[in-house]
């Protein structure tokens, strides 16, 4: 893998055989006998913050039949298999042989297990993002996808964003990216630290725009209200000279989803909120303004861009279910999930050094760092 071989994040190639890199071997849904015009049986797996909505969303698609949801909470299942009319269960091996694909929502450190144990049985899988709690075990869910033929789609929703999906013919070369990802303590998600409960968002964005390899990392943050680092900052910088400043916290008084980019004759700022895109242009000056200053002067336009707006989820799922059907390389790979945790799990230790020299502090274990 190219890139400072100190850090070894260097993202690969990106897209359908990038770089000579091959579409995986998607085999068949197997064999089913109810024939290619029977609907999709999925499942949901975990019904909590996020998972009560891939079941709202599954059971109002076309072509898809919701066939069972998963918790381990006594109360939420039964209430989740009550709202949604299907049958609950405590333990997510009893989809096996029930369903086609299923939608993992559950603690990041139960993802191995949980999204393993389902591509092992056949099962395509989408998995909430992060991909899993470490590389390792990322490197073991791809592999693990790769052996059985199955579909393994990571939810990095933001890719669905009406904005982003705008966003990519507007791109070229970008030379500064900024993004910020802010919001008040909500109280959850706060089993994994800021990088990875909100920051990942953006540096999976960033990768996905930026094809070149990421040379160095420098990160700064500090727990706030929990025992994980409730806000930081990353500074990325790619072999192609593009640098990147993500900011993400969790104890910030407004919510705030934006991210900039500036690349020659062009400045872009997307709003993943409301899915809009401000585009603004360098002209060259303007031949009918004479011989004043102002010919001498390049000018600035705004440009009007077009945003399909559509609920993210519902874009995602219909996705990831295409490609059950269609057999093909999902948007958001397990490899690409891999590949954004790699780099959080990087600037993960350069926070570490960081906190290293704070005294004292919590480090991500919760421990005392002196």
């Amino acid at each position: 893998m190219s890139g400072d071989p100190r850090t070894g994040v260097s993202p690969p190639p990106r897209g359908p055989g990038a770089g000579g890199r091959k579409d995986p071997d998607l085999r068949p849904r197997t064999p089913d006998p109810r024939g290619d015009r029977e609907p999709v049986r999925i499942g949901v797996v975990g019904v909590g913050h996020l998972g009560q909505h891939h079941a709202r969303v599954v059971a109002a698609l076309a072509g898809v039949r919701l066939v069972g949801i998963v918790d381990t909470d006594p109360a939420r299942r039964a209430e989740a298999a009550a709202r949604f009319g299907v049958p609950g269960h405590a333990d997510h091996r009893e989809l096996l042989g029930r369903v086609d694909a299923a939608c993992v929502a559950v603690p990041t450190r139960h993802h191995r297990a949980v999204a393993g144990d389902l591509l092992a049985g056949g099962v395509d899988v989408l998995v909430e993002k992060p991909i899993a709690d470490s590389v390792a075990e990322a490197e073991a869910l791809v592999d693990l996808a790769s052996g059985a033929h199955r579909i393994l789609q990571v939810g990095h929703i933001e890719r669905f964003n009406g904005a982003v999906r705008a966003l990519r013919g507007l791109v070229d070369a970008p030379g500064f990216i900024e993004a910020h990802r802010l919001s008040p303590y909500a109280g959850r998600g706060t089993d994994v630290d800021v990088i990875l409960d909100l920051m990942i968002h953006d540096i999976d964005i960033v990768l996905s725009l930026v094809r070149s390899p990421l040379e160095t990392v420098h990160a700064t943050g500090v727990p706030v209200l929990t025992d994980q680092v409730d806000i930081a900052n990353a500074r990325l910088q790619f072999a192609s000279g593009c640098v990147a400043n993500l900011t993400a916290s969790r104890v910030s008084m407004n919510r705030m989803r934006k991210i900039r980019l500036f690349q020659r004759d062009a400045y872009l700022s997307v709003d993943y909120a409301s899915q809009e895109i401000a585009l603004y242009r360098r002209l060259p000056p303007d031949p009918a303004a004479g011989d004043g200053a102002g010919a001498r002067l390049p000018r600035i336009v705004r440009e009007d861009v077009a945003v399909e707006r559509a609920e993210p989820l519902r874009l995602e799922l219909e996705s990831f279910l295409a490609c059950v059907r269609d057999r093909r390389r999902p948007v958001v790979s397990g490899e690409d999930g891999r590949e954004a945790l790699r780099v959080a799990e990087e600037i993960r230790r350069r926070l570490e050094a960081h906190l290293a020299r704070l005294t004292p502090v919590r480090s991500f274990g919760g421990s005392v760092v002196r």
